[in-house]
């Protein structure tokens, strides 16, 4: 006979969860990934997308630098503060920001219909990884096909927990490593006729946890350029 479950948790709606972590106060500090920010430098300036963007940080700064973004988020709230945070700082013209689930490809989250400009010339997904449901994998492979001719994704991901966090969270969790990275988008490490791979490295960033005390984070840093 099948085990009993009487008191299973059922699976929470992530946009409950997502809706229920953006409605308070401010959850981030505006500023923008500074993986994402030093990988951008240099680029030239065109047509940006950021998945899961929040409350707007990596969008507001790229528009900042000239380039035209577009953020999603699944969250109303966080969207509606991330415009709010895009006009107070001038931005809000080369900003467009949209409230959609990523793991619904047509749900209009790709670029606006403008013959001139097929695609995306980067692509940025900081820390998209979810304690609740999220097609990661569906998601990040339809980014790839939004990309113009040597557009670029960017991926940033949390590697491993941070050193604070308890052992049940850890266990749980899935940290990838760059060579995971590219399994999951179906790129081969050295490339192919399609794209280069131009980062694939793991890098240690020095923080402050939430007491105060020093720690090391590890992200994944994964670029992919269509050829």
């Amino acid at each position: 006979m099948a085990q009993q479950h009487e008191h299973a948790t059922p699976p929470q709606d992530p946009r409950a969860f997502w809706e229920a972590r953006y409605g308070g106060d401010q959850v981030w500090s505006g500023k923008v990934n500074a993986a994402l920010a030093a990988l951008a430098e240099g680029l030239p300036p065109g047509r940006a997308l950021d998945l899961g963007c929040g409350e707007g940080g990596d969008v507001i700064h790229l528009a900042e630098v000239g380039w035209d973004a577009t953020g999603v988020d699944l969250a109303e709230a966080a969207v509606a503060r991330a415009r709010r945070a895009a006009q107070e700082r001038g931005v809000a013209e080369r900003t467009r920001f949209v409230a959609a689930d990523l793991s619904d490809t047509a749900s209009g989250w790709g670029p606006p219909d403008d013959a001139a400009a097929p695609g995306f010339d980067l692509v940025a997904a900081s820390f998209l990884q979810s304690p609740v449901a999220l097609d990661r994998e569906r998601i990040l492979r339809h980014a790839l096909t939004l990309l113009a001719p040597g557009g670029r994704l960017v991926l940033v991901s949390h590697a491993a927990p941070p050193p604070w966090a308890p052992a049940e969270f850890a266990a749980r969790g899935h940290f990838p490593s760059p060579t995971d990275e590219l399994a999951m988008l179906g790129v081969p490490a050295s490339g192919d006729g399609t794209w280069d791979v131009e980062v694939a490295e793991e890098r240690t960033r020095e923080v402050t946890g939430p007491d105060g005390q020093p720690g090391a984070l590890e992200d994944a840093v994964v670029v992919v350029r269509r050829r």
